[in-house]
């Protein structure tokens, strides 16, 4: 009795066993259509994460301004040490550092232009800041699509495999290729969801800069229209 219960257990449990999905091995009996989707999935996350950690840190970087930079911009201005003032501003190379120090290049000109001036130098910093970003949001809605195609193909190439079959449906040859199919659809819809968080993310950190610049601008122009 043992031994007929074990018989009927030892089945099961190989069937249980062949079910297991490999990532890997479902990707390499993808056909050539499927691996290269999947690389070019893979190509296009590791892009992504590059840009999202390269601008994540220089923008982290451009919002470090010393709390005592205006104070001491206020300072030279005060004494005539517009030369020094520049100097500072070179020292600090910062975007806001960077509008202060045009701004600084323009006193002794009618108000508006120097407004004009600091605007201009303010939408050339956040061209820097936000350089590749919109590389993001291409890959955030392309890559599920790219995803999309790559189970298209995988879906084609089963249909074609049970026609060349004499039209019997093998229900193991269309369930490996319905696991390879969506599998490119996985693949696109974590790289697209990936790159979209990190690219709004970037949007939300570059919006404290540009918040920073704004109010160092109308902090300069203020100290420009104090009383002598």
């Amino acid at each position: 009795m043992r031994s007929q219960i074990q018989e009927e257990v030892l089945p099961i449990v190989e069937e249980s066993q062949e079910k297991t999905i490999s990532i890997v091995q479902l990707i390499m009996d993808g056909g050539t259509g499927g691996q290269i989707i999947m690389g070019l999935l893979f190509t296009l996350l590791v892009l992504a994460l590059y840009i999202y950690i390269e601008r994540f840190l220089a923008i982290k970087a451009a919002n470090k301004v010393d709390k005592n930079f205006m104070n001491q911009i206020k300072e030279q201005i005060s004494l005539g040490n517009l030369e020094a003032a520049k100097l500072l501003c070179e020292k600090v190379n910062l975007p806001v550092a960077n509008l202060v120090k045009k701004g600084i290049s323009r006193i002794g000109k009618p108000l508006e232009d120097i407004n004009t001036a600091i605007e201009n130098a303010g939408k050339l910093e956040v061209y820097k800041l936000e350089k590749n970003v919109s590389v993001l949001a291409t890959i955030s809605g392309a890559a599920p699509m790219i995803g999309f195609l790559g189970t298209v193909i995988g879906m084609i190439v089963s249909i074609h495999e049970i026609a060349n079959a004499g039209g019997q449906i093998d229900i193991k040859m269309l369930s490996d290729g319905l696991y390879t199919a969506m599998t490119t659809t996985v693949g696109g819809l974590i790289v697209g969801i990936i790159s979209y968080i990190a690219y709004n993310h970037l949007v939300v950190r570059t919006d404290s800069v540009v918040y920073q610049m704004e109010s160092t601008s109308v902090e300069f122009l203020d100290l420009l229209n104090e009383p002598v």
